[in-house]
């Protein structure tokens, strides 16, 4: 499918204020996998479909993971909002032709999982980093990714668990899993 239908198609699925988000992280997808050499199309294909689910209720993605016999655990089940991408992966793969580690970055970008591809790497940076976030240690985040975009996965995952801990939050093992595999295997 051709990046324009996807837009439209993930248009008709978000508010205006998720879709422009949508669209700043397909931008910052370009951007980095420009500095990597990567495939720009499929970055930007992630990046604007990458929160399709987002809006979904939490009884929908309830229903929707059943339906779908999407698993899912403990975490996940008591925070729905997670569920969005699993979900995404697999609207994406079923219903806009992704490919299978196109699914996989959207399934990636929220929690980050273990052994992480390029192409997941990209999509979790610049969730995190697009124009509108307005972040303050986004600069910073920039600088890492110079370094090794494994450190900016790093920073950016440590970031998630802290504000997990501060909300006395549970935090989703995937995050965890990932932490720990890019210290014991990353460009740190």
């Amino acid at each position: 499918m051709e990046l324009e239908e996807i837009k439209d198609l993930v248009k008709l699925r978000l508010s205006e204020k998720r879709f422009n988000h949508s669209e700043c992280v397909m931008e910052r997808c370009i951007e980095i996998a420009k500095k990597f050499n990567q495939d720009i199309e499929i970055a930007a294909k992630v990046g604007i479909a990458h929160d399709i689910a987002k809006e979904m209720t939490n009884e929908e993605k309830l229903e929707y993971v059943k339906e779908n016999h999407i698993e899912i655990d403990e975490v996940e089940r008591e925070n729905p909002t997670l569920l969005h991408a699993k979900i995404g992966e697999d609207i994406a793969i079923k219903e806009l032709g992704f490919t299978k580690e196109m699914g996989q970055a959207i399934r990636a970008h929220t929690t980050g999982i273990t052994n992480m591809t390029l192409l997941d790497k990209i999509l979790f940076i610049a969730d995190r980093t697009s124009k509108e976030r307005g972040f303050p240690d986004i600069e910073y985040v920039n600088n890492l990714l110079e370094e090794s975009i494994d450190k900016a996965v790093l920073y950016i995952i440590d970031k998630k668990i802290t504000l997990q801990i501060e909300r006395r939050a549970a935090m989703h093992p995937d995050s965890i899993i990932a932490r720990n595999y890019l210290l014991k295997n990353g460009n740190i």
